[in-house]
């Protein structure tokens, strides 16, 4: 390798840190509305409907609604004024989101609620394209270390989400965690400055000046890879969904926990989503990817045992803990699987077309979970984990397989 190549990368690998830096620490600002939502989200929905609560996680439902639909908005806002200022749009929604929700509580106004959880969604659909920046935006042996570093921003929102929820739910009492959703606009507002520090690379203009015609959506998303990283993307992010918008309401409504506890079973969750992230990159490099994801899966299925062994606060927590866990090494690595079946300058399509089917799928995920345990309890909720972990497994193992043929 010639002295021009080696300084050419390491120019390269030093903007991908420095662009990895920026956007993990505005990733986590962003990402703190997810514990706020999810927190409290249903419980607010309980508190603002009548007799039938069989509704009260409508709002989340919204939010997984505006996520999907920020997929494709990301999509457009980069086309017209370029992945950095589609950022601080997405921000911006985020914080009227917020004062939406603030102000439905205010009025008592259920569907103003879910309304304003739609916004706060939407930049969260905003905020998922981050990973996507970060990864394409680094050399290939790169990738999945800046995928791992952006989720790792998680840690900071699993602490400050949460936290927020606990000293401003009263901050407005009587009316309950409007507060909370007021916090929202100096978070959101507060990664602004850190996007507009950005360098991100221009792969379109690239691969125009180089002559490289980008193959078409159909083409890429019927590949083996394309389908596996996105079903087990799928299956990771909506099973950990489901299973986390229904604890708080198994928790307070159906055991008698209290909120707060509920918050803090959140919290450790969000750590253990996010935290493993220092070290998933690492583990990917050296096992592979696809045996990562299968070891993802394999965790969901011990925290359905785990949830489905008691109604304890340890089993709450406990799979809790197993959910977040077995979420980032299924997700992070089903990325990273997705990000590496298309090439950069292909990229927008690809992501935008993954993102609104995963998101999709979330959103149907959060909208049944509060209809499955109003109809058949917590523990139908653990239940669904099983066939839907297993079809995954069977997928990755397919693809490894297929690897180890490649290469005999």
């Amino acid at each position: 390798m010639s002295t021009g190549t080696v300084e050419g990368l390491e120019r390269e690998l030093s903007a991908a840190r420095r662009n990895v830096f920026l956007l993990t620490f505005a990733q986590a600002l962003l990402a703190s509305a997810g514990p706020i939502a999810f927190s409290i989200g249903g419980l607010a929905g309980y508190n603002l409907l009548g007799e039938d609560k069989s509704l009260a996680t409508a709002p989340l439902t919204g939010f997984n609604i505006g996520v999907a639909l920020g997929a494709v908005l990301v999509a457009i806002a980069a086309r017209l004024l370029g992945r950095t200022h589609g950022f601080i749009v997405g921000a911006l929604l985020g914080a009227s989101g917020g004062l939406i929700a603030a102000i439905a509580l205010f009025r008592g106004d259920f569907w103003l609620f879910a309304f304003g959880f739609v916004f706060i969604g939407i930049s969260g659909g905003f905020a998922q394209k981050i990973r996507f920046a970060a990864a394409d935006a680094s050399p290939s042996f790169y990738k999945p270390r800046a995928i791992s570093w952006i989720l790792a921003g998680g840690v900071i929102s699993a602490v400050l989400g949460p936290q927020v929820v606990i000293f401003t739910k009263d901050l407005f009492e009587p009316v309950l965690f409007a507060g909370a959703f007021v916090a929202l606009l100096p978070l959101c507002l507060a990664a602004i400055p850190l996007f507009l520090f950005l360098r991100l690379p221009d792969h379109k203009a690239a691969a125009t000046a180089s002559g490289q015609v980008a193959r078409p959506l159909k083409e890429i998303v019927l590949t083996q890879r394309f389908l596996t990283g996105m079903f087990c993307g799928i299956s990771s992010y909506a099973l950990m969904t489901f299973m986390m918008t229904g604890a708080p309401l198994a928790m307070v409504i159906g055991c008698g926990f209290s909120p707060e506890l509920a918050t803090l079973g959140i919290q450790w969750h969000v750590l253990a989503m996010f935290a493993p992230s220092f070290f998933t990159g690492i583990l990917i490099q050296r096992f592979g990817t696809e045996k990562v994801v299968a070891a993802g899966l394999v965790i969901l299925m011990a925290c359905a045992g785990v949830a489905h062994a008691g109604i304890e606060l340890w089993n709450f927590w406990g799979a809790l803990i197993l959910l977040g866990l077995g979420w980032n090494l299924g997700f992070i690595g089903a990325t990273a699987i997705v990000a590496s079946s298309y090439r950069p300058h292909e990229a927008d399509k690809v992501q935008g077309f993954h993102d609104i089917v995963l998101f999709g799928a979330v959103a149907l995920a959060s909208f049944s979970s509060g209809k499955v345990f109003n109809a058949y309890g917590w523990q139908a909720i653990n239940l669904m984990f099983w066939p839907i972990t297993g079809v995954s497994l069977i997928l990755v193992l397919l693809l490894i397989l297929r690897a180890r043929r490649a290469t005999a």
